[in-house]
């Protein structure tokens, strides 16, 4: 009895939370909340504009909040966060990129005032309202089996679900505690929060509805697997060092001297496994291909910028905060990958005839790029890693946009084919694309070139100048398909021309439209133009930045 007793008596530290330090999270979380319950109870009429105004807001909150961040360091909720410069600068390039990715998700316009690629400049091709990219482009009815009556019943009555925008939401909030966790468990919960909406995200497509199911399926089991690994590495080097912050673990191993730590690496290279399946490096990326081909293509936008950049943010903390001293152990192992994820991704891009598989395996090629950053293992190549990250989510966000606006009948246009003359009948779109193209091939005057030119020269200072002749080697090989697009754009006959010189019919309603976008959607893509070129041109203000951001608090 006394023995309970001097427990009840003991005081028992409270946890200094740190709200301020937590704020950019806990605004998306708690928009997260709202939002869910504006799904549940709003009318169906003003749910959309609800919707907006949420998520918008609370992303441009979040990301004030991180502005006015800058310059703060320290921990929070007991180190299981950390913010420093480095997660200050992700986090402000995840909420940017998100944004736009919401704007994307709300396009509705349909086909109005469509232009046929293969008729006259100024020709209207009408089309349903269900053809247009982001609600339009979602199931109306998600849990319904594909072709079946509730499924048309749906469809026909114009039913719009906005279950996306909360899901998507708290996809971005897991991003953001991705990137800026200081133990292992809280990065594994973050690594959870933002795939499982990603899960559900992947099968909500209207068109293709098979096809985007299996995309679903494919990436739930092989990211379950990948969790597994992970969970299983967090174990080993928690059996290792006692800990499972970042530093206890960098701390454990340097007391261990000369003798090797076995168990230490096994953890270290589980937890690498589920890593690089979420960046979709070469062997662990198989699943991206066709999960970017079935996903709706809002959802491919914003899985493959805002994605990449939380994980290459937990990659980057791991290796540079609790595993420096293994450096001569996992340096060869990611050497190996960045080689073959660098050439693989190139080479199997130029057998594409998809443009949405085409840019996929261009996302493989260059995930790449950029572990040559993270390889280089200095403070240039975190602060060259950062910037390419930045660079690239704008450039592939605006890509996959200017693909929801190529169509044939209601459904996207993503084989090459319907793209021939494109530049021809839409001028205007087929320019962007270009810019976007020659921006993943580090052409000169784009943010491409920069970033590319930035990690290449910091893994040739960290001793890793072969590797920065392969990836060389390997933006070549790129530029080849990047080009060959580029040339069907502007150098080819549009499809549905040829096959008038043939004498074959060919229905109205599959004649090659290009859709009139909102002003949601056509802001997000000159957004992404202007970023692409301006850091392009004038890439030392975000260089700076990024320097200045290029440290970890350990």
């Amino acid at each position: 009895m006394r023995s309970h007793e001097a427990l009840a008596q003991v005081a028992l530290p409270a946890p200094d939370i740190e709200y301020g330090r937590l704020a950019p999270m806990l605004i998306v979380f708690g928009v997260a909340v709202v939002a869910v319950i504006v799904e549940a109870f709003a009318p169906t009429r003003g749910r959309l504009a609800c919707h907006l105004v949420l998520s918008l807001g609370g992303l441009g909150a979040a990301f004030v909040a991180v502005v006015l961040l800058r310059g703060d360091r320290g921990t929070a909720v007991m180190g299981a966060v950390v913010v420093d410069g480095a997660t200050l600068f992700l986090q402000g390039t995840i909420l940017l990129v998100s944004i736009l990715s919401v704007l994307l998700i709300a396009e509705r316009s349909g086909l109005r005032a469509g232009v046929a690629v293969g008729h006259s400049p100024g020709a209207s091709v009408p089309g349903p309202a269900s053809g247009a990219g982001g609600i339009d482009a979602f199931a109306p009815q998600a849990a319904a089996v594909p072709g079946s009556v509730d499924e048309l019943e749906a469809t026909r009555a114009g039913v719009t679900q906005t279950e996306v925008f909360p899901l998507t939401l708290f996809a971005v909030g897991g991003m953001l505690l991705f990137p800026a966790a200081g133990d292992l468990l809280t990065m594994f919960v973050a690594l959870e929060v933002l795939s499982l909406p990603l899960y559900l995200l992947c099968g909500l497509a209207r068109h293709r509805r098979l096809l985007s199911q299996e995309a679903a399926l494919k990436y739930f089991l092989l990211g379950a697997f990948s969790s597994a690994f992970f969970l299983y590495g967090v174990a080993l080097l928690y059996g290792y060092a006692g800990t499972v912050r970042l530093a206890g673990i960098a701390d454990a191993i340097a007391d261990g001297g000369e003798q090797r730590p076995v168990l230490a690496l096994l953890g270290a290279g589980l937890l690498t496994v589920g890593l690089l399946f979420k960046v979709g490096a070469v062997p662990f990326h198989s699943w991206v291909p066709d999960v970017y081909q079935g996903a709706p293509t809002p959802v491919t936008a914003f899985m493959a910028a805002a994605t990449k950049v939380a994980a290459f943010g937990a990659m980057l903390r791991i290796f540079y905060v609790a595993l420096p001293d293994l450096r001569a152990d996992w340096r060869p192992v990611l050497w190996a990958v960045a080689i073959a994820t660098m050439l693989i991704g190139a080479v199997l891009a130029i057998t594409q005839t998809d443009v949405k598989r085409m840019l996929a395996y261009s996302a493989i090629a260059h995930t790449g790029f950029i572990l040559t950053g993270l390889i280089a293992g200095n403070d240039a190549g975190l602060s060259a890693t950062m910037f390419y990250l930045l660079a690239y989510g704008f450039s592939t966000l605006g890509a996959f946009a200017c693909v929801t606006l190529v169509r044939r009948g209601s459904r996207e246009a993503t084989e090459m084919s319907s793209w021939a003359g494109l530049g021809r009948r839409s001028p205007l779109l087929a320019a962007v694309f270009a810019l976007f193209l020659l921006s993943f091939a580090g052409i000169p005057l784009t943010s491409g070139f920069v970033g590319k030119f930035a990690v290449f020269r910091a893994a040739a200072e960290g001793g890793a100048t072969p590797l920065v002749i392969v990836g060389v080697i390997s933006s070549a090989i790129a530029a080849f398909f990047y080009v060959r697009v580029i040339v069907l754009m502007y150098f080819s006959e549009p499809q549905e021309r040829s096959l008038r010189s043939n004498k074959t019919a060919q229905p109205a309603s599959e004649a090659t439209t290009v859709v009139v976008p909102s002003t949601a959607t056509a802001a997000a893509i000159c957004l992404c133009a202007v970023v692409t070129l301006m850091l392009g041109i004038l890439p030392q203000p975000a260089l700076e930045l990024a320097d200045r951001a290029a440290e970890f608090l350990r």
